[in-house]
């Protein structure tokens, strides 16, 4: 999912907004959980199961994310909410807590529909990703339990 971001980013030309960079810091922390998991010995379930909801967590936070984006994008004109200054604006000038509120509830620039395949937007795409990951970990999570009730 990040090598189409940074795809659409850079080769498309188009400009993440707030939300967008959250929903990619969901991204790369299920990366970064995964990895971390996969790199360090689960021998012990509860560890392994530890990582599972850690991963399950972040894949919640995502879809929030995505779902909110989308909100945004169904709203008539009249009712989306003013744009926000440049990120790096705001970085220079408001404290980060600040900054991750506004993030979240997004603003104008997150209605923007930059791109669409087959009548879906991006954050469509992610909650389509994100919903395909969450029923892989929950059936992983359901058979690490079926494997440790048998031993």
């Amino acid at each position: 999912m990040m090598l189409v971001a940074l795809f659409m980013e850079h080769y498309l030309l188009l400009k993440p907004c707030m939300l967008c960079y959250m929903q990619r810091g969901a991204v790369i922390l299920i990366a970064f959980i995964a990895l971390i998991g996969y790199l360090i010995n689960l021998d012990n379930i509860k560890t392994y199961k530890g990582f599972l909801i850690a991963i399950f967590i972040s894949i919640l936070a995502g879809i929030a994310l995505s779902t909110r984006q989308l909100y945004l994008q169904s709203l008539p004109p009249e009712l989306v909410p003013s744009c926000a200054p440049d990120l790096d604006y705001l970085l220079e000038t408001l404290p980060f807590l600040e900054i991750f509120w506004m993030a979240i509830s997004g603003d104008g620039n997150c209605a923007e529909v930059l791109w669409s395949f087959l009548g879906i937007s991006i954050p469509g795409w992610l909650l389509i990703g994100f919903l395909i990951a969450l029923f892989y970990v929950s059936k992983v999570f359901v058979s690490a339990n079926e494997i440790h009730s048998h031993k």
